[in-house]
């Protein structure tokens, strides 16, 4: 059993923040003494921020992106092509395309991938919605840009064939996305000759 070194306030911080992805327990004390040396110049504008979040930022009903407007800004941008819908695993996914500036269109963020192991089925993920979406009459393409692991894969194959019976133009990125690759950490370029490089399921 280890011994406490600090108070449950602290403790309770560095326990957080080793909940974070990339962060174990090592890592989430070294933040929280940054934090905590840095109170007034970092401490206290991260609280205020983290509770301004918790106030205002909601999930987009539409296509599930965070955002502090319902339905999100994306959504309601009327200069958008109404007629493609990017689909992504993550609001990070849509964030790194959004970085690369390569949609013109809609996006729909699926919430995870496909992942029997982890009990992840079909009604965990919004795919019904996306059927939905793609059923309205106002879609002619939904490109899935899900990431290329062996689960972004078969989530792609699996909503392609549900997607099949909307008779909307089903496409998946191309080249530029290496196998075993995550949208979230490839560059710009990369993204972007993915996004011109698509191609029909």
């Amino acid at each position: 059993m280890s011994k406490k070194i600090a108070g449950p306030e602290i403790e309770r911080l560095v326990q957080l923040f080793a909940r974070l992805p990339g962060l174990g327990p090592r890592s989430a004390r070294k933040a929280v003494l940054s934090l905590l040396k840095r109170r007034d110049d970092l401490l206290m504008p991260l609280s205020e921020a983290m509770q301004q979040a918790v106030e205002r930022i909601v999930q987009c009903p539409s296509c599930g992106n965070l955002d502090t407007v319902s339905p999100c800004s994306i959504c309601q941008d009327a200069r958008r092509d109404q007629s493609l819908i990017v689909v992504v695993e993550e609001v990070g996914d849509l964030w790194a395309l959004e970085r690369a500036s390569v949609v013109s269109g809609l996006y729909h963020v699926l919430g995870g991938h496909l992942s029997p192991l982890d009990g992840i089925g079909p009604d965990k993920l919004n795919i019904a919605s996306l059927v939905n979406r793609a059923a309205s009459g106002d879609v002619k393409e939904v490109l899935l840009a899900l990431n290329a692991t062996v689960e972004g894969q078969s989530t792609a194959h699996y909503v392609s064939d549900r997607l099949a019976s909307t008779g909307v133009a089903v496409s998946r990125l191309a080249q530029g996305v290496p196998i075993g690759g995550e949208l979230d950490y490839l560059d710009d370029g990369t993204l972007v000759a993915a996004f011109k490089a698509r191609r029909r399921v």
